[in-house]
């Protein structure tokens, strides 16, 4: 029993992984890096000295999307792919440094779950080789 629940704690997406602050999120936006993975727009940066995790910020596009139903559903595929796979970017930086990463969907029609948690992995590779340069 015990077991499932350490899994379970370190599958979670807390509030304390997920980027809300205003200042940070400018900051990502004026200075972070980016690239285009289908269907994701993905832009990060490092984390100043404060943060204690990584930290994730989710957006869908209105203008794509007209139903709030569908921008949730999205955006729901999305936070349980990167929380079943966050685990990946865990060997990524130095002890002590952490990311910011902001995933923007832009495809213009809802993908099955399966398909966008293997682009999100295969997104989360391709971050850490920009970070590996």
């Amino acid at each position: 029993m015990e077991g499932k629940n350490q899994t379970y704690r370190n599958c979670s997406f807390p509030k304390s992984e997920r980027l809300s602050s205003k200042k940070i999120i400018d900051a990502l936006f004026a200075k972070g890096a980016s690239f285009y993975f289908y269907p994701f727009s993905v832009r990060f940066l490092l984390a100043d000295e404060q943060a204690s995790c990584h930290q994730l910020m989710i957006s869908v596009s209105k203008r794509n999307f007209k139903r709030a139903v569908d921008r949730n559903r999205i955006k729901r595929l999305m936070r349980e792919s990167y929380r079943l796979h966050k685990y990946l970017l865990s060997d990524v930086l130095p002890e002590g440094k952490f990311l910011v990463i902001a995933y923007i969907y832009t495809a213009k029609e809802i993908h099955p779950y399966s398909f966008v948690a293997s682009k999100l992995v295969d997104s989360i590779s391709r971050l850490k080789a920009k970070l590996d340069k």
